[in-house]
């Protein structure tokens, strides 16, 4: 005899099954959780400073002595070549390139330093760069020494 609520051939929702639903739903929420956090601390790139408190007294002094230095600083990317131009008022400067990394904005796998040449009016290095979200993170040096820092956030479309 059956039920009038049983269909012939069909099992009942019981509470083993919603128990095994339920922790399955749960058990790939976490599972992708676990791995997204895995992700992130693997790619992470570390510490950029040591000391943050003694690095942020010198911030205004570095920069003030940046800004008085008045360069105004163009980048050009397409697929194969970076262009980094450094002007004043007088007109194109040609800093010393202390360091420069070029890479993604989201992980250091595709980091790459690039080989700057003068070309009279700017640094110039071949870059092979693919679509999307780059990061220039430079350090050049002034005639007089004041360092001079930046990054530059740069795009690749097709």
């Amino acid at each position: 005899m059956t039920h009038a609520s049983e269909t012939p051939g069909k099992r009942p929702l019981t509470g083993g099954k919603v128990a095994a639903m339920f922790c399955g739903g749960f058990g790939i929420i976490i599972a992708v959780n676990l791995t997204l956090a895995f992700n992130a601390v693997s790619t992470f790139p570390g510490i950029e400073t040591k000391n943050v408190y003694v690095v942020s007294q010198a911030f205004e002094a570095d920069r003030a002595a940046q800004d008085a230095l008045g360069w105004e600083v163009e980048t050009t990317l397409n697929a194969d070549t970076l262009r980094l131009a450094v002007t004043d008022a007088e007109g194109p400067v040609q800093p010393r390139i202390v360091s420069a990394t070029f890479g993604r904005a989201t992980t250091v796998a595709d980091d790459v330093v690039p080989e700057f040449s003068w070309d009279g009016t700017a640094w110039v290095a071949p870059i092979a760069a693919g679509r999307g979200n780059w990061n220039l993170r430079l350090e050049m040096e002034a005639a007089d020494g004041t360092a001079f820092r930046r990054r530059i956030p740069l795009r690749v479309t097709p």
